[in-house]
């Protein structure tokens, strides 16, 4: 993979100087996937499976197209397992409120979770007064598995786990708990927005049963998500909102929903937002998702190594292995946000700094009340930019922690 070459594919890195570490949060978007949008904006713009006109046939065609891309790229069995939502965080609330919550279900999560596959089941536990299990990390950092053995029961509904932490960036093993849970008969749902865009993930191999993650961190568009559900389950699950497209009749005083992605996908959908996810996936297999990780994981080693040899810096994490390129940091005696800030103003380094949506893991695990410093690599960054990176840090601390 020439990374000189896929730069060139960004037209921001063209017309804004700056050195971008924040695609944890967002990525940047190729011009691959901004012409595919604005072929549909000039070209083919209109409602879909819904006009017998000639555009809103193609851009019904186009749309049905980029579903499949999105399909093959996680390995789903068929298109109805695809089900398009505005983000990960709705899909996962679409989960948790579709499911019929009894008395003495049981749902498992982890301290490492976002908060938007935190507190879907920490409402349902109160709305519900259900269990809700909490799993620690042992002392390797890792998601401890033989507590995770020794809590989950035949009352387990729901298991909600992070593939990769948004935080921390560790791969979790997220197989051995996957076995483990339909051993009990339990669904297990997976938050892939931190580890589509930058792992191959296939739900076949997984054998996970519910998958989100979201455009717009993977090189796509804001405003479009993906939830894959399997479709033998999706019968157990009644859709978050319901309305036109979502049915297959109505009469004046009932209805029926209609069958597949179907009926969780009401009303007109981010059309042009599907499009762009679609051209996106495409373009990230182009480079391969192994390239990608490999070239994280470079990037990883020196930025790493680089900033253990500075006395001030505390790193989160006890190891790089199996870690996508996401590193949090402190320096001590600094507040997070003054660091981003700085580095913005001084080389207009783009990082994110706080909480960053996961206070249990941020405030009660890594004892970091005023949060982190999040530095996150993707396809595009280069080690010229990491070793900038560097400088700036080194220059900020001269003059703020040495005086």
């Amino acid at each position: 993979m020439n990374i000189n070459r896929v730069r060139k594919n960004f037209p921001i890195l063209r017309k804004k100087k700056m050195i971008y570490f924040d695609n944890a949060a967002t990525t940047l978007t190729p011009n691959q996937v901004i012409n595919k949008m604005n072929e549909y904006y000039t070209t083919y713009q209109s409602n879909i499976n819904r006009g017998m006109y000639e555009s809103s046939q193609l851009a019904t065609n186009e749309y049905n197209k980029a579903k499949k891309k999105i399909q093959n790229f996680i390995g789903a069995k068929s298109l109805s397992e695809i089900i398009v939502t505005k983000s990960t965080t709705e899909g996962i609330n679409l989960i948790a409120n579709g499911l019929d919550w009894k008395k003495g279900d049981k749902i498992i999560t982890t301290t490492v979770e976002h908060h938007s596959n935190y507190l879907p089941w920490l409402r349902i536990k109160n709305k519900y007064n259900i269990e809700l299990n909490i799993i620690s990390l042992n002392n390797e950092g890792e998601l401890n598995l033989e507590e995770f053995e020794n809590i989950i029961d035949n009352k387990t509904k729901l298991i909600a786990l992070t593939h990769i932490s948004n935080v921390l960036g560790k791969i979790n093993p997220i197989e051995k708990f996957i076995k483990i849970a339909h051993e009990y008969g339990t669904m297990v749902l997976i938050d892939g927005a931190q580890s589509v865009p930058h792992i191959e993930v296939n739900v076949k191999k997984l054998d996970c049963d519910i998958l989100a993650f979201s455009g717009h961190k993977m090189c796509g568009p804001t405003g479009v998500g993906i939830l894959y559900i399997k479709d033998d389950l999706q019968k157990k699950i009644y859709p978050l909102n319901i309305g036109g497209g979502s049915i297959e009749w109505v009469d004046r005083d009932k209805f029926k929903l209609s069958n597949g992605s179907e009926k969780f996908e009401a009303g007109t959908p981010p059309i042009v937002g599907v499009l762009g996810l679609g051209e996106a996936v495409e373009y990230l297999k182009s480079k391969g998702m192994s390239n990608i990780y490999n070239h994280e994981k470079k990037l990883l080693k020196i930025l790493h190594e680089e900033l253990s040899q500075i006395k001030e810096i505390q790193i989160y994490g006890n190891s790089l292995d199996d870690n996508i390129g996401i590193i949090s940091f402190n320096i001590k005696g600094l507040f997070p946000h003054d660091i981003a800030l700085s580095l913005d103003i001084s080389n207009k380094i783009c990082v994110r700094s706080g909480l960053l949506c996961a206070e249990p893991l941020i405030k009660d695990i890594l004892n970091a009340p005023n949060g982190v410093i999040r530095l996150s690599t993707y396809l595009y960054n280069n080690e010229k930019e990491i070793h900038t990176f560097i400088k700036a840090i080194n220059n900020i601390i001269n003059e703020k922690c040495k005086k």
